[in-house]
């Protein structure tokens, strides 16, 4: 699966999902978003009291649980951790907070501009940039650190809670909110959503797809291999919505999305510049956190929290553009990224 074909396979298939599952009931432009599908989980969990946004997503916990089995089958679930647990936190809330200004991270970017939202060329501008500027302190000698093999139990941990989640998510308990509106109302069937998050989980640990990564490789070293996949994606999302009467081009009315291109641009470009010293994307964080990789984890507890916080303050984007707490929260937090990197080179040049 690591190979050309595999990569584009991948692609292909989280393509078609992100059309098809519009058709079972997601919201529109918005098959599959890792950013807004944990959004809605932490409004589920009582995190965020945003009611439009509130839901237990099977998706995300697919993805988690697909990765997790097949590593597992494959030998390997490797259980690492330890590499700068609290930066990797808060540049993964940060993330966050840029993916729910812009509303969508990096793999809705894309099935948005499948669905002919052209404000999603400005976050994509926005997303280049900000791994090319993330690359650069990469190249200066950026690194959170090692990690190390540590204690299985730690692997397990969120594997678990996902289950745990799917569980609430079929029975229903009282203390689980559901949205009566909004986006959060707006989803496929459970049991359609789970599989494809299974097969995604599956396909992604395979072929280890990931935009931040492919747009690093590619100005690295010239390797065009990660980002075939977010092209496939493109097409096959492109054709479904053709197909089925989906694509509506234009800025302007577009669902979940706003017009100002500014944050969209600023949003995203905090989003790839987070992804990069990451180590990936949101998507492919989430698959490696089924792997075992608990560095991967923590990114995914920070992105939980990041959603929690956008919604809580009011930093999230809306249809009507954003808020003067989202702007000033965005340079907040290419600031602070910054700091993180530069403060990071200067300790490791120290020892």
């Amino acid at each position: 699966m690591n190979d050309k074909k595999g990569i584009i396979l991948t692609g292909a298939v989280i393509g078609l999902f992100g059309g098809l599952l519009v058709l079972f009931g997601n919201p529109a432009n918005m098959g599959i978003c890792v950013a807004c599908f944990i959004r809605d989980i932490a409004g589920s969990i009582g995190l965020h009291r945003a009611g439009v946004v509130q839901y237990l997503r099977p998706e995300i916990f697919g993805f988690v649980l697909g990765a997790f089995i097949i590593a597992k089958i494959k030998g390997e679930f490797k259980v690492t951790g330890g590499s700068s647990p609290i930066s990797r936190f808060v540049i993964a809330m940060f993330v966050m907070i840029g993916a729910l200004v812009f509303l969508g991270c990096p793999l809705r970017m894309v099935l948005r501009l499948a669905g002919g939202d052209w404000n999603a060329i400005l976050g994509i501008v926005g997303f280049i940039l900000g791994v090319l500027v993330g690359t650069q302190f990469l190249k200066r000698g950026f690194t959170l650190g090692r990690s190390y093999s540590i204690n299985k139990t730690s692997g397990y941990i969120l594997p678990l809670i996902m289950v745990l989640f799917l569980i609430f998510r079929i029975i229903k308990p009282g203390f689980i909110i559901f949205s009566e509106s909004g986006p959060g109302a707006s989803f496929a069937p459970w049991i359609i959503a789970l599989i494809a998050g299974l097969v995604i989980g599956v396909l992604g640990q395979r072929s280890r797809i990931c935009m931040a990564g492919g747009i690093r490789d590619l100005y690295l070293i010239k390797d065009s291999h990660l980002i075939t996949g977010f092209i496939s994606i493109f097409v096959f999302a492109f054709i479904i919505n053709i197909i089925f009467g989906n694509f509506d081009p234009g800025f302007i009315g577009q669902p979940a999305a706003h017009t100002d291109w500014l944050w969209n641009l600023l949003g995203m470009f905090l989003v790839g510049f987070g992804s990069v010293l990451l180590g990936g994307c949101p998507l492919r964080q989430t698959i490696l956190a089924g792997e075992g990789n608990t560095d991967s984890a923590i990114a995914f507890f920070g992105y939980l929290v990041g959603a929690a916080v956008s919604h809580n303050f009011g930093l999230a984007g809306s249809g009507s553009g954003v808020a003067f707490a989202g702007k000033f929260t965005v340079i907040f937090g290419i600031v602070v990224v910054t700091l993180i990197a530069v403060s990071s080179i200067k300790f490791s040049k120290s020892y």
